[in-house]
């Protein structure tokens, strides 16, 4: 997250200057492209359609540095259902595309530092779409359940409940990979 200096920040890719729009880029790119890679090999090209979009409504876009997290987000989360639609449409006219899985392919840095990425994504795609976007916005987005529950269309109760089984799951599914719960229980807080 940027902090304090996010308003300026903010306020100098507005009148566009190019150093402050990279370091929002910067900040924010990673757990977008981690949150869109539940669309598989379309991540890079959604995460495009993304930044374009928000680049478009950047002057119209009012609130704080979670604010503008969540509204990013949910601006992903809506080009993501968007290229789905198109896939399902193409795939109906007999072209081949990979099918929208969802399911979060990584938050592997902050579910377990003991496993390796490729074992962390295994592991989140076990999990129910539900509680796998839900620990990917948390988790790797850092977004608050309020915020969490708006890109959803939740409650924040049924975000909260998703959020603790699906680290709770996360964490049973570690446990024989020697990781210790309370390893597992630490990603909780």
């Amino acid at each position: 997250m940027i902090g304090a200096e996010f308003e300026t920040v903010l306020a100098g890719a507005r009148n566009g200057d190019e150093v402050a729009f990279a370091r929002l880029w910067r900040d924010l790119n990673p757990p977008l492209l981690r949150y869109l890679s539940l669309g598989g090999d379309t991540a890079d090209e959604v995460a495009a359609e993304t930044w374009l979009t928000v680049v478009r409504g950047l002057d119209t876009f009012t609130g704080d540095e979670t604010g503008w997290r969540a509204w990013v987000f949910t601006t992903a989360r809506r080009r993501a259902v968007d290229a789905a639609r198109r896939r399902g449409r193409e795939a109906r006219f007999g072209r081949q595309h990979a099918e929208w899985v969802a399911t979060v392919r990584d938050c592997a840095d902050d579910v377990v530092d003991a496993l390796t990425t490729q074992e962390a994504v295994a592991l989140v795609r076990r999990l129910p779409p539900l509680q796998a976007e839900v620990v990917l916005l948390r988790v790797v987005a850092g977004l608050p359940v309020s915020e969490v529950a708006d890109v959803l269309g939740r409650t924040p109760g049924a975000v909260r409940v998703a959020a603790h089984r699906g680290l709770r799951a996360l964490a049973d599914l570690v446990a024989p990979a020697g990781v210790t719960l309370a390893e597992a229980a630490a990603l909780r807080e």
